[in-house]
């Protein structure tokens, strides 16, 4: 099922139910923590290494985070 969420919105979902900050969750993909907070602003997406290490890092599926399924 197609998402109509933006990136900067699965993020902060993924974020929330996973109970990470920032600091974390950059920590664990391999990138700074400005970076995410980018993210959640709106102001830029990761590219595909990022997003590859993203999906490796929390064993969830690319398509999660890419906003083509619902749930990781």
């Amino acid at each position: 099922m197609y998402m109509v969420l933006e990136f900067k919105e699965i993020l902060k979902d993924f974020l929330e139910e996973k109970n990470l900050t920032q600091v974390a969750f950059a920590k664990k993909i391999g990138v700074k923590q400005s970076q995410v907070s980018e993210w959640l602003k709106g102001k830029a997406k990761p590219g595909y290494d990022i997003l590859k290490n993203m999906s490796i890092s929390f064993n969830v599926s690319a398509d999660y985070f890419l906003g083509i399924i619902d749930n990781y």
